[in-house]
């Protein structure tokens, strides 16, 4: 019975599903590129970690505000991907232990931002009328 009452919210779930990863995946960014949140210092954008930063920063924002998500999406994929395979499995292949549970996560919700798109709120509805990728 209360499954199906918090049917009709689905689309306003998978909004506030999208706009938390994508804010989270900003913070990421900015302590990187700007050396916020508690950084050390920051990254140098002609680097790789300036390119990780930069990617999660601008895709982060994409994601958050729904526009071009799935682009977004397949950039935090790649920098997943690459942050999995070239910090995390080198220490080992079970993410507790490697400490690779967090980018694991973001892989698997950006996955379902590729597979569902923007969704509802989304800023590229508004302004284009329709989502284009």
């Amino acid at each position: 019975m209360v499954l199906k009452k918090l049917q009709k919210y689905r689309a306003e779930g998978y909004a506030v599903f999208r706009i938390i990863v994508g804010l989270m995946f900003v913070q990421h960014g900015a302590q990187k590129l700007l050396g916020w949140f508690g950084a050390k210092g920051t990254a140098p954008l002609l680097s790789l970690m300036g390119f990780a930063g930069t990617v999660e920063l601008v895709g982060g924002l994409a994601i958050a505000l729904g526009f071009f998500s799935r682009l977004a999406s397949v950039g935090g994929i790649a920098v997943m991907i690459g942050a999995l395979a070239t910090v995390h499995f080198p220490q080992g292949l079970i993410p507790i232990v490697n400490k690779g549970e967090l980018a694991l996560v973001f892989l698997v919700c950006f996955i379902m931002v590729l597979v569902h798109g923007n969704g509802k709120w989304s800023l590229e509805q508004a302004v284009l009328k329709k989502e284009v990728f």
